[in-house]
């Protein structure tokens, strides 16, 4: 081959390979790094909670408490704030609990007595009265056992009725709701379930009663005997059912000595 043919040859294939380079570019840049955008600056404030769980009747100490940070949008009216009243920790150490507190949860000084009497004294509303009704520590007469302390209650009366008696010439036992919807305070010692108690037995049940209900029950216990009717959590609080209209019910076949005869119920 001619040195001139190898020439045009050479030039050819230069500026071939030249401008493939020249269609094919550079690489593109790497994209640029996002700056993280910077977290949110949140507001808060230290407020006095419990350290631990806290059940009614406690008397605090100063391990049962601490101060902790929390959101100032989420401060409620009655938290105990640091900046507000610094020594709210040292004054709060020897109170009594009246409602139980769960850990980390803000303590309330609505929550919290100085009791200068008794315990029980202490964790009773104002108006209302205590009293203790005596109960089946088989748990017959309360459900099982499975009534606690804060559970609502109905009090029943058993009695006789002295002239159904007469008439039958038997015993003629009867009931009746004598209160509704009515808070258990203790059951026997126990003021608070704690520790997975799920059933209570004792000899008494205390309850928180107005005057008038203290009246109705201190008589019923002394012309009958008394049961508890547990009531529904979702029954809590609701108005009291209307009393049922009197039945009229057929009449009793009852068998003395081989004679029989119709009473009525």
């Amino acid at each position: 081959m001619k040195p001139a043919r190898l020439a045009v040859l050479a030039i050819a294939l230069a500026a071939g390979t030249g401008a493939v380079f020249l269609m094919s570019g550079d690489p593109p840049p790497p994209p640029a790094p996002v700056a993280a955008a910077p977290a949110p600056v949140v507001q808060a404030t230290e407020v006095l909670v419990a350290a631990a769980e806290l059940p009614t009747g406690q008397k605090l100490q100063a391990a049962d408490l601490r101060w902790q940070k929390w959101p100032d949008d989420a401060v409620s009216a009655g938290y105990l704030v640091r900046k507000d009243n610094p020594k709210a920790l040292e004054e709060a150490v020897g109170a009594t609990v009246r409602a139980g507190f769960l850990p980390g949860e803000p303590i309330r000084s609505q929550r919290l007595v100085r009791p200068e009497g008794g315990l029980m004294a202490a964790i009773l509303q104002p108006g209302q009265r205590a009293v203790a009704i005596v109960t089946d520590s088989r748990g017959t007469n309360s459900a099982g056992g499975f009534i606690l302390p804060n559970d609502r209650v109905d009090v029943i009366r058993t009695y006789r009725d002295e002239d159904a008696s007469r008439t039958a010439g038997a015993d003629v036992q009867r009931s009746q709701t004598v209160l509704q919807d009515v808070r258990v305070l203790a059951v026997g010692q126990l003021i608070q379930e704690k520790n997975g108690t799920n059933v209570v037995t004792g000899e008494t049940a205390t309850l928180a009663l107005s005057p008038s209900q203290a009246e109705v029950v201190t008589l019923a216990q002394k012309v009958g005997t008394l049961s508890l009717s547990l009531r529904s959590l979702a029954d809590a609080g609701r108005a009291a059912e209307p009393e049922e209209a009197p039945r009229s019910e057929a009449a009793l076949n009852v068998v003395r000595f081989g004679v029989s005869r119709q009473q009525s119920r």
